[in-house]
């Protein structure tokens, strides 16, 4: 048998970008949902690309209403995530949390765009949720310095679930994306959350090392996360590496995140101290997203259903996992591809073709500034 040639840049953008948007659509008719209502809605575990949860009902029934979540519709991570890539083939370089505020917000402000859970032409901050609209307040009415602006927000995966780009903009280069990623979220969230966001970027970037494997892009993460976040990833990814299967390790996976996680056992209903500040808890969704490449052994489809039917915040979950499986070069099925740049009116690949030019941009650039920096050292020494 003839070896299978090692992803290319090129390919491990586009299955990272494609493999989150389709684990966005797939997670989101599901998101909010613990595994055994999941497994009772829809008759056992999901397998695909399923329907609203309250069927026809969707633009009426509470708690959904008025979105269109399923059918292969992507959510706000897809919609965010899309918008940082508009920001850097708009600057070209690095991004900073001023990149936020003089690009990003404007973007989410100004041009309607399809938005596939409203069915309809929208800003875009008709559609983003609350934590999400901060950056508007803070950012164009608030007037706030951009690297202090998230300070305040809810503590959630708002900033961590559109991060990928920063990951693959820094390719093979972890901590070059953990330092980026900070910058870029301090606009937009503080503490764990902007930890999340950090360790989130360097995972993509550790996972287009050649090479790479989900246990040593976990095993970067470790080396990088402070705090909490590292010791719920800690916790989680040593629960999954004693399961070979996501359906055995799903409630193992949330009590091992349990102690780390703010919400508390009712999603929809978040404790006293949710979603606070603190140097001892971490967000839940990135560390299962890394627990289920474990398990999944970074195959895509085993790794996105696994995420999938956790429920709670699945659609980010599974946003994060398939940027990662697809980060390490594994395809994404072209079928549900189909069905959800379909479904969701979206060229799926168009941004991962804006981005691949800019990332080669970037680094060439980088590369310039090096040598730069190193003539100019040795003239000191």
């Amino acid at each position: 048998m003839t070896p299978t040639a090692p992803a290319t840049l090129e390919e491990r953008i586009t299955r990272s970008l494609v493999g989150a948007a389709v684990g966005d659509a797939l997670g989101g008719p599901v998101e909010g949902y613990s595994p055994e209502q999941i497994a009772e809605r829809h008759g056992g575990r999901v397998h695909g690309v399923v329907g609203p949860w309250n069927g026809g009902t969707w633009r009426t029934a509470r708690p959904i209403a008025p979105y269109h979540k399923g059918d292969g519709h992507v959510t706000d991570d897809t919609l965010m995530t899309h918008a940082l890539i508009r920001v850097y083939a708009t600057v070209r370089d690095h991004l900073d949390a001023y990149a936020v505020a003089e690009h990003l917000v404007p973007d989410l402000m100004t041009t309607p765009r399809w938005i596939p859970e409203l069915e309809a032409e929208a800003l875009p901050l008709q559609r983003i949720f609350l934590a999400e609209k901060w950056l508007v307040a803070r950012l164009h009415y608030g007037h706030v310095d951009p690297r202090e602006a998230g300070s305040g927000n809810i503590v959630n995966c708002g900033a961590a679930m559109y991060m990928a780009p920063v990951g693959l903009v820094n390719a093979a280069n972890p901590a070059g994306a953990y330092a980026e990623a900070l910058d870029i979220a301090g606009a937009h969230q503080s503490s764990y959350g902007r930890e999340a966001a950090g360790v989130f970027a360097a995972a993509v970037a550790a996972a287009c090392v050649p090479g790479a494997t989900p246990d040593s892009v976990v095993g970067t993460c470790l080396g990088l996360a402070k705090d909490g976040t590292r010791a719920a990833i800690e916790a989680v990814c040593e629960t999954a590496s004693r399961h070979t299967d996501a359906e055995s390790a799903l409630r193992p996976l949330r009590e091992a995140v349990a102690p780390f996680d703010t919400v508390g056992p009712d999603y929809r209903a978040p404790s006293l101290g949710a979603r606070r500040p603190s140097r001892l808890h971490s967000i839940e969704e990135l560390p299962v997203a890394l627990g289920m490449l474990l398990i999944g052994r970074g195959d895509y489809r085993r790794t996105v259903l696994g995420s999938v039917n956790y429920g709670r915040d699945c659609d980010s979950i599974a946003t994060m996992s398939g940027a990662l499986a697809g980060a390490l070069g594994a395809e994404v099925p072209s079928d549900w591809a189909k069905t959800v740049a379909e479904s969701s009116r979206l060229d799926l690949h168009a941004p991962a073709a804006a981005l691949t030019e800019v990332t080669r941009e970037v680094f060439a650039r980088d590369v310039r500034r090096r040598r730069s920096h190193e003539s100019a050292y040795a003239e000191l020494s």
